[in-house]
Protein backbone atom coordinates (compact mmCIF):
# COMPACT_ATOMS: atom_id res chain seq x y z
CA UNK A 1 0.00 0.00 0.00
CA UNK A 2 1.45 3.11 -0.86
CA UNK A 3 0.80 7.03 0.95
CA UNK A 4 0.50 9.99 -0.38
CA UNK A 5 0.79 13.07 1.59
CA UNK A 6 -1.47 16.32 0.60
CA UNK A 7 -1.79 19.74 3.03
CA UNK A 8 -4.33 21.72 1.97
CA UNK A 9 -5.35 25.17 3.72
CA UNK A 10 -9.14 25.26 3.72
CA UNK A 11 -10.64 28.58 3.55
CA UNK A 12 -12.83 28.51 6.43
CA UNK A 13 -11.66 28.65 9.82
CA UNK A 14 -13.44 26.23 11.58
CA UNK A 15 -11.24 23.27 9.58
CA UNK A 16 -7.78 24.03 9.77
CA UNK A 17 -5.75 21.68 7.66
CA UNK A 18 -5.80 18.72 6.18
CA UNK A 19 -3.83 15.40 6.49
CA UNK A 20 -2.94 12.74 4.75
CA UNK A 21 -4.44 11.54 1.39
CA UNK A 22 -4.87 7.89 1.35
CA UNK A 23 -4.73 5.83 -1.40
CA UNK A 24 -4.81 1.93 -1.50
CA UNK A 25 -2.69 1.35 -4.46
CA UNK A 26 -1.10 3.41 -7.51
CA UNK A 27 -3.82 3.01 -9.81
CA UNK A 28 -6.63 4.32 -7.41
CA UNK A 29 -8.95 6.38 -8.92
CA UNK A 30 -10.78 7.75 -5.23
CA UNK A 31 -9.30 9.29 -2.96
CA UNK A 32 -9.82 9.02 1.29
CA UNK A 33 -9.65 12.71 3.03
CA UNK A 34 -8.83 13.11 6.62
CA UNK A 35 -9.59 16.56 7.41
CA UNK A 36 -8.80 18.19 10.87
CA UNK A 37 -10.85 20.66 12.80
CA UNK A 38 -11.17 22.44 16.21
CA UNK A 39 -14.53 21.22 18.04
CA UNK A 40 -15.98 23.48 19.90
CA UNK A 41 -17.63 20.49 21.83
CA UNK A 42 -14.77 18.44 23.10
CA UNK A 43 -11.99 21.43 22.99
CA UNK A 44 -10.17 19.45 21.21
CA UNK A 45 -9.08 18.67 17.69
CA UNK A 46 -10.35 16.29 15.22
CA UNK A 47 -10.62 14.89 11.80
CA UNK A 48 -13.30 13.54 9.59
CA UNK A 49 -13.12 11.37 6.27
CA UNK A 50 -14.03 12.91 3.05
CA UNK A 51 -14.07 10.57 0.18
CA UNK A 52 -13.64 11.99 -3.50
CA UNK A 53 -15.05 9.48 -6.13
CA UNK A 54 -14.19 8.20 -9.27
CA UNK A 55 -13.61 10.74 -11.93
CA UNK A 56 -13.00 13.54 -9.54
CA UNK A 57 -9.72 14.31 -10.34
CA UNK A 58 -10.02 13.55 -14.38
CA UNK A 59 -13.45 15.89 -14.86
CA UNK A 60 -12.17 18.83 -13.60
CA UNK A 61 -15.36 20.84 -15.07
CA UNK A 62 -17.72 18.38 -12.95
CA UNK A 63 -19.30 19.83 -9.80
CA UNK A 64 -20.15 16.24 -8.07
CA UNK A 65 -23.19 16.14 -5.24
CA UNK A 66 -22.40 15.45 -1.61
CA UNK A 67 -23.57 13.00 0.88
CA UNK A 68 -23.24 13.06 4.98
CA UNK A 69 -23.47 9.85 6.66
CA UNK A 70 -23.96 9.46 9.94
CA UNK A 71 -22.99 6.50 11.61
CA UNK A 72 -24.39 4.20 14.67
CA UNK A 73 -23.68 4.30 17.85
CA UNK A 74 -21.30 1.66 17.94
CA UNK A 75 -19.21 3.98 15.72
CA UNK A 76 -18.64 6.66 18.31
CA UNK A 77 -14.83 7.41 18.91
CA UNK A 78 -11.88 10.19 19.51
CA UNK A 79 -11.95 11.29 15.53
CA UNK A 80 -7.80 10.14 15.14
CA UNK A 81 -6.66 6.80 16.24
CA UNK A 82 -10.82 5.83 16.55
CA UNK A 83 -11.35 7.59 12.96
CA UNK A 84 -11.26 4.38 11.12
CA UNK A 85 -14.39 2.42 12.66
CA UNK A 86 -16.40 4.98 10.87
CA UNK A 87 -15.56 2.99 7.65
CA UNK A 88 -17.72 -0.13 9.22
CA UNK A 89 -20.94 0.34 7.70
CA UNK A 90 -22.61 2.85 4.85
CA UNK A 91 -22.22 4.22 1.59
CA UNK A 92 -18.13 5.13 2.64
CA UNK A 93 -17.65 1.69 3.57
CA UNK A 94 -19.27 0.95 0.23
CA UNK A 95 -17.14 3.42 -1.70
CA UNK A 96 -13.49 2.70 -0.02
CA UNK A 97 -13.29 -0.26 1.09
CA UNK A 98 -15.38 -2.65 -1.63
CA UNK A 99 -14.79 -0.06 -4.21
CA UNK A 100 -18.20 0.80 -5.48
CA UNK A 101 -18.72 3.14 -8.02
CA UNK A 102 -20.66 5.96 -6.03
CA UNK A 103 -20.42 9.38 -7.82
CA UNK A 104 -21.22 11.35 -4.56
CA UNK A 105 -18.56 13.15 -2.08
CA UNK A 106 -19.31 11.65 1.37
CA UNK A 107 -18.57 13.26 4.38
CA UNK A 108 -18.18 11.08 7.10
CA UNK A 109 -18.06 12.73 10.69
CA UNK A 110 -17.00 10.47 14.26
CA UNK A 111 -19.31 11.27 16.76
CA UNK A 112 -17.40 11.80 20.17
CA UNK A 113 -17.85 9.08 22.60
CA UNK A 114 -19.26 11.57 25.57
CA UNK A 115 -22.42 11.40 23.49
CA UNK A 116 -23.61 8.36 23.49
CA UNK A 117 -26.99 6.54 25.55
CA UNK A 118 -26.27 5.86 29.21
CA UNK A 119 -25.35 2.92 30.62
CA UNK A 120 -24.11 1.75 26.89
CA UNK A 121 -20.14 2.57 26.32
CA UNK A 122 -17.80 1.47 23.28
CA UNK A 123 -15.07 -0.50 23.25
CA UNK A 124 -13.12 -1.25 20.29
CA UNK A 125 -10.25 -3.05 21.64
CA UNK A 126 -11.91 -6.00 19.84
CA UNK A 127 -13.25 -4.84 16.66
CA UNK A 128 -11.34 -5.34 13.79
CA UNK A 129 -10.59 -2.14 11.53
CA UNK A 130 -11.84 -1.77 8.44
CA UNK A 131 -9.18 -1.33 5.74
CA UNK A 132 -9.41 -1.47 2.20
CA UNK A 133 -6.77 -3.92 0.42
CA UNK A 134 -4.62 -3.27 -2.10
CA UNK A 135 -5.85 -5.24 -4.86
CA UNK A 136 -9.35 -6.41 -4.65
CA UNK A 137 -11.91 -6.58 -1.79
CA UNK A 138 -12.56 -8.36 1.39
CA UNK A 139 -15.74 -11.12 2.17
CA UNK A 140 -18.77 -8.64 3.35
CA UNK A 141 -20.20 -8.76 6.29
CA UNK A 142 -23.38 -11.58 6.63
CA UNK A 143 -26.54 -9.63 7.75
CA UNK A 144 -27.46 -10.15 11.65
CA UNK A 145 -28.80 -13.57 12.19
CA UNK A 146 -32.51 -13.32 13.65
CA UNK A 147 -34.49 -15.96 15.13
CA UNK A 148 -37.99 -14.36 14.64
CA UNK A 149 -40.51 -15.03 11.80
CA UNK A 150 -41.10 -12.40 9.14
CA UNK A 151 -44.03 -10.47 10.86
CA UNK A 152 -46.12 -7.63 9.43
CA UNK A 153 -47.28 -4.81 11.67
CA UNK A 154 -50.43 -2.53 11.15
CA UNK A 155 -49.92 0.72 11.86
CA UNK A 156 -52.51 1.34 14.24
CA UNK A 157 -51.11 -1.68 16.54
CA UNK A 158 -47.85 0.49 17.75
CA UNK A 159 -47.84 0.75 21.20
CA UNK A 160 -47.59 3.87 23.87
CA UNK A 161 -44.72 5.70 20.58
CA UNK A 162 -41.89 5.22 18.53
CA UNK A 163 -39.70 6.41 21.17
CA UNK A 164 -41.08 4.23 23.88
CA UNK A 165 -37.95 2.45 24.45
CA UNK A 166 -35.98 5.37 24.62
CA UNK A 167 -37.82 7.57 27.93
CA UNK A 168 -35.56 10.23 27.86
CA UNK A 169 -35.98 11.19 23.92
CA UNK A 170 -36.22 13.73 23.23
CA UNK A 171 -33.36 14.62 25.37
CA UNK A 172 -31.96 11.20 23.33
CA UNK A 173 -28.63 13.56 22.82
CA UNK A 174 -25.75 12.36 20.25
CA UNK A 175 -25.98 13.63 16.64
CA UNK A 176 -28.24 16.36 18.18
CA UNK A 177 -24.89 17.88 20.50
CA UNK A 178 -22.75 18.49 17.11
CA UNK A 179 -24.92 20.12 14.58
CA UNK A 180 -23.20 23.42 14.44
CA UNK A 181 -19.97 21.31 13.54
CA UNK A 182 -21.62 19.21 11.15
CA UNK A 183 -22.51 22.74 9.42
CA UNK A 184 -19.37 23.35 9.27
CA UNK A 185 -17.92 20.82 8.08
CA UNK A 186 -20.42 20.52 5.45
CA UNK A 187 -19.51 24.15 4.65
CA UNK A 188 -16.02 23.66 4.61
CA UNK A 189 -16.38 20.61 2.19
CA UNK A 190 -18.56 22.99 -0.08
CA UNK A 191 -15.93 25.70 -0.03
CA UNK A 192 -13.30 23.81 -0.45
CA UNK A 193 -13.88 21.20 -3.21
CA UNK A 194 -15.86 21.04 -6.42
CA UNK A 195 -19.11 20.12 -5.22
CA UNK A 196 -23.30 20.94 -6.45
CA UNK A 197 -24.00 22.62 -3.71
CA UNK A 198 -27.72 22.43 -4.51
CA UNK A 199 -27.14 18.52 -4.60
CA UNK A 200 -26.73 18.01 -1.00
CA UNK A 201 -28.08 15.08 0.42
CA UNK A 202 -28.04 13.33 4.30
CA UNK A 203 -28.39 9.79 5.79
CA UNK A 204 -27.78 7.38 8.82
CA UNK A 205 -28.08 4.60 10.41
CA UNK A 206 -29.78 3.95 13.71
CA UNK A 207 -28.22 6.84 16.11
CA UNK A 208 -27.47 8.43 12.85
CA UNK A 209 -31.05 8.03 11.78
CA UNK A 210 -32.12 9.46 14.74
CA UNK A 211 -29.41 12.00 14.00
CA UNK A 212 -30.51 12.47 10.40
CA UNK A 213 -33.96 13.76 11.45
CA UNK A 214 -32.84 16.03 13.96
CA UNK A 215 -30.19 17.62 11.68
CA UNK A 216 -33.04 17.51 8.98
CA UNK A 217 -35.51 19.37 10.95
CA UNK A 218 -32.93 21.91 12.26
CA UNK A 219 -31.74 22.84 9.32
CA UNK A 220 -34.56 21.85 6.26
CA UNK A 221 -33.41 23.91 3.85
CA UNK A 222 -29.66 22.73 3.38
CA UNK A 223 -30.63 19.23 1.84
CA UNK A 224 -31.89 17.83 -1.27
CA UNK A 225 -33.40 15.16 0.42
CA UNK A 226 -32.34 12.69 3.31
CA UNK A 227 -32.48 9.16 3.88
CA UNK A 228 -32.72 7.98 7.71
CA UNK A 229 -32.44 3.97 8.29
CA UNK A 230 -33.16 2.17 11.31
CA UNK A 231 -34.04 5.74 12.92
CA UNK A 232 -36.70 7.77 13.36
CA UNK A 233 -37.65 11.47 14.83
CA UNK A 234 -39.40 13.45 16.92
CA UNK A 235 -42.93 13.85 16.69
CA UNK A 236 -42.74 17.81 16.66
CA UNK A 237 -40.26 17.98 13.85
CA UNK A 238 -42.68 16.39 11.17
CA UNK A 239 -44.17 19.39 10.35
CA UNK A 240 -40.99 21.07 9.71
CA UNK A 241 -39.75 18.76 7.06
CA UNK A 242 -43.31 18.31 5.89
CA UNK A 243 -43.41 22.14 5.17
CA UNK A 244 -40.24 22.22 3.92
CA UNK A 245 -41.05 19.94 1.69
CA UNK A 246 -37.64 17.76 2.48
CA UNK A 247 -37.46 14.74 0.17
CA UNK A 248 -37.69 11.68 2.92
CA UNK A 249 -37.17 7.65 2.63
CA UNK A 250 -37.29 5.98 5.55
CA UNK A 251 -35.84 2.56 5.78
CA UNK A 252 -36.84 0.01 8.66
CA UNK A 253 -36.09 -3.59 9.42
CA UNK A 254 -38.74 -6.29 10.28
CA UNK A 255 -37.08 -7.84 12.43
CA UNK A 256 -35.00 -5.01 14.23
CA UNK A 257 -35.28 -5.91 17.74
CA UNK A 258 -33.21 -2.43 18.47
CA UNK A 259 -35.09 0.00 17.01
CA UNK A 260 -38.42 -1.75 15.75
CA UNK A 261 -40.29 -0.94 12.83
CA UNK A 262 -43.21 -0.19 14.21
CA UNK A 263 -41.44 3.21 16.00
CA UNK A 264 -40.96 4.43 12.86
CA UNK A 265 -44.87 4.34 11.54
CA UNK A 266 -45.97 7.18 14.09
CA UNK A 267 -43.36 9.56 12.79
CA UNK A 268 -44.10 9.17 8.79
CA UNK A 269 -47.66 8.90 9.58
CA UNK A 270 -47.07 12.57 11.39
CA UNK A 271 -45.41 13.69 8.38
CA UNK A 272 -47.87 12.52 5.69
CA UNK A 273 -50.74 13.68 8.27
CA UNK A 274 -48.81 17.42 7.90
CA UNK A 275 -49.18 17.48 4.28
CA UNK A 276 -45.79 15.76 3.46
CA UNK A 277 -45.18 15.47 -0.36
CA UNK A 278 -42.52 13.02 -1.14
CA UNK A 279 -42.10 10.71 1.64
CA UNK A 280 -40.72 7.20 0.83
CA UNK A 281 -41.14 4.57 3.74
CA UNK A 282 -39.65 0.77 3.37
CA UNK A 283 -39.77 -2.18 4.94
CA UNK A 284 -37.10 -4.76 4.69
CA UNK A 285 -39.11 -7.56 6.39
CA UNK A 286 -36.27 -10.22 6.16
CA UNK A 287 -33.93 -7.78 7.63
CA UNK A 288 -33.01 -7.05 11.34
CA UNK A 289 -31.55 -4.38 12.63
CA UNK A 290 -28.90 -4.08 9.94
CA UNK A 291 -31.20 -3.09 6.92
CA UNK A 292 -28.59 -0.46 5.74
CA UNK A 293 -26.48 -3.12 4.18
CA UNK A 294 -29.05 -3.91 1.70
CA UNK A 295 -29.75 -0.30 1.47
CA UNK A 296 -26.46 0.97 0.64
CA UNK A 297 -25.32 -2.34 -1.20
CA UNK A 298 -27.81 -1.63 -3.73
CA UNK A 299 -28.56 1.27 -6.33
CA UNK A 300 -32.09 2.66 -5.53
CA UNK A 301 -31.93 5.38 -2.84
CA UNK A 302 -28.27 6.38 -4.81
CA UNK A 303 -30.37 7.18 -7.97
CA UNK A 304 -32.89 8.37 -5.70
CA UNK A 305 -31.22 11.08 -4.34
CA UNK A 306 -30.21 12.72 -7.39
CA UNK A 307 -33.80 13.38 -8.49
CA UNK A 308 -33.56 16.05 -5.49
CA UNK A 309 -32.37 19.28 -5.40
CA UNK A 310 -32.07 22.15 -2.73
CA UNK A 311 -33.67 24.60 -5.15
CA UNK A 312 -36.77 22.23 -6.40
CA UNK A 313 -38.69 20.70 -3.95
CA UNK A 314 -41.67 18.72 -4.70
CA UNK A 315 -44.90 20.10 -4.76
Amino acid sequence: MTRHTLTRCLLALFVFSASATLLADSDSKDELLRLSYFSTATKQNREYFVYLPVGYKEQEAKKWPVMMFLHGHGQRGDASKDLDYVLTHGPLMEAWIHRKNIPFIIISPQLPLKFGIEGVSEDHSADPRPARLAKGIPERNHPFKSPLPIKRFNSDEFPKGPHSRFTSYPDFGGWINIQNELIKILDSVLTEYRTDSSRVYLTGISYGGFGTFDLAASFPHRWAAIAPIVGTGKLADASKIAEARLPVWMFGGGKDRTVKPHWLYQMADAMQTAGHPALRFTIHEDMDHDAWKRVYEGEDLYNWFLRYTVDKRPE
